[in-house]
């Protein structure tokens, strides 16, 4: 693979190379398209696109273990490597960023390649459409994680290709819009037809929407989710607590539009959730077959439920042993005597800790966007009230109190998102991206972690060093410089 000259090593990239000569096939282009869903697992494997956002938050943290408590205390920097977060690569900001670039570039090379390729039109037109999706998907993850970011849209043909520079915040979105439009027009197929894992249709809104809400573009926001409510092809689940159960997978996708999908069976991929959440030494039937208790809920926000939401029943201040004792609080863990468990991810049956699937993008999501876009828009509406009551009736809640301001209601809106969306991997991004990081996080303490003190620059995570050594032309965000 290498030639050496009179001390001149010269380097031939045969990734390349191959990657040119391959996408001439139907198969190949089936074979390229897996290639690119491959960093989505990298990403939730770990998880860091949950465990990165949600050890930094106002509702969980970890057990108190070197690297995930620089995420809650926000000591990380720079200079975090794998060994800054205890042997984790998966569990760091890094792995977002090599991950989602990862993605780009495979997705790149299948915009690329297989128009030309020899099979049906109809599914070559659908395998494009699904490559513009992830492509923005990953362009999105980037951007809300690091801010301005390169915007790479073609492929790495040589080593000179691959180094591309930042841009801003506001291109990076007009790229992510560009690509869902594409990913529109490829005919993707409408659930219940679309295929486990695979973006439908509406998945495709359902993105737009988000990635229009972090934009702050409220009518294209507005727009997009009542795109896929209007749709009717999903609904929601009438008990909130089996959007989550082992058991009711496949039911409950149909309010899990798009979730990481993993198989109990294959062991191919998997994640760890299931066994982070139950209580230390797989004491607790219902929670899994094995489990550290390394992840809980802090008791401000248990507290901060109503008793009549349902939605408080995905967490727990007890459990049951083995033996069917009642197990109170204080003993749950030696770290602190206000612990609370989260039941979101429970599978008392695999052994290898792979289910349930962790949720990307809900129907109810669409709701709240839409509710907090029709806010912004036209301030407290009766329209944007319907929107946010379904969610409540659902949890089990009385309508949101009538007469409220805009700003009251939007704030009403995130603390919705808080509770329904909590152990997802998007708490951290609404206080972020609302600005309210500064004086929600601080307020989120316990005997494990007392101070709490995020700064400004917090609000994105540094770009690895790593990446600014490899790529001369990438330079750190201004606040970590």
């Amino acid at each position: 693979m290498f030639l050496l000259n009179a001390c001149q090593l010269d380097e031939t990239i045969y990734s390349s190379i191959y990657t040119e000569a391959f996408y001439k096939t139907a198969a190949d282009a089936e074979k390229g398209l897996i290639a690119a869903y491959d960093p989505l697992a990298d990403m939730y494997s770990g998880p860091a696109c949950t465990l990165v956002p949600d050890f930094s938050d106002d509702q969980t943290y970890p057990r108190g273990v070197v690297g995930r408590n620089t995420l809650t205390l926000f000591t990380y920097d720079v200079n975090y490597t794998t060994q800054k977060t205890n042997s984790r690569t998966s569990e760091s900001p890094q792995q977002i960023w090599a991950s989602g670039y990862d993605g780009i570039e495979k997705a790149n090379w299948i915009i690329a390649k297989v128009p030309a390729a020899t099979m049906d039109a109809t599914r070559q037109k659908q395998i494009i459409g699904e490559a513009y999706y992830l492509r923005a998907f990953y362009e999105w993850t980037l951007t809300k994680n690091f801010g301005d970011v390169p915007v790479k849209i073609t492929p790495s043909y040589s080593a000179d290709d691959a180094v591309v520079g930042k841009s801003p915040k506001a291109d990076v979105y007009k790229q992510i819009y560009a690509d869902l439009d594409q990913a529109l027009t490829a005919g993707l197929p409408s659930y219940p037809s679309v295929d486990k894992g695979r973006p439908s249709n509406e998945v495709v809104n359902a993105l737009y929407a988000k990635a229009a809400l972090y934009n702050e573009d409220w009518a294209k926001a507005l727009e997009k989710a009542k795109t896929v409510i209007n749709s009717g092809k999903y609904s929601l689940m009438p008990d909130v607590r089996d959007t989550y159960r082992y058991d009711k997978e496949d039911a409950a996708r149909a309010e899990n539009m798009w979730a990481f999908e993993v198989d109990p069976l294959t062991q191919t991929r998997s994640h760890q959730l299931t066994s982070l959440m139950g209580p230390t030494g797989s004491a607790a039937p219902e929670y899994a077959k094995t489990s550290y208790g390394s992840m809980f809920a802090y008791q401000s926000f248990y507290n901060s439920f109503s008793p009549s939401d349902k939605r408080r029943l995905l967490l727990d201040t007890t459990y049951t042993d083995k033996t069917g004792k009642t197990i109170a609080q204080k003993n749950i863990t030696p770290i602190t005597t206000d612990a609370v468990l989260i039941k979101k991810y429970q599978d008392p049956v695999s052994t290898v800790g792979m289910i349930p699937n962790i949720p990307i993008f809900r129907l109810a999501d669409m709701y709240l966007i839409a509710a907090e876009a029709e806010a912004k828009l036209n301030g407290a509406t009766g329209v944007a009230y319907g929107f946010i009551n379904i969610i409540r009736k659902r949890a089990g809640l009385a309508d949101l109190q009538t007469g409220l301001s805009k700003e009251a209601f939007v704030d009403a809106v995130i603390q919705e998102r808080a509770w329904e969306f909590f152990a997802e991997g998007d708490r951290w991004y609404d206080l972020t991206r609302t600005g309210k990081f500064m004086t929600a996080i601080p307020k989120a303490v316990n005997s494990v972690y007392p101070v709490r003190t995020p700064t400004a620059k917090n609000k994105y995570f540094p770009i690895p060093q790593d990446e600014i050594y490899a790529n001369p032309k990438l330079v750190q965000n201004p606040d970590w410089q």
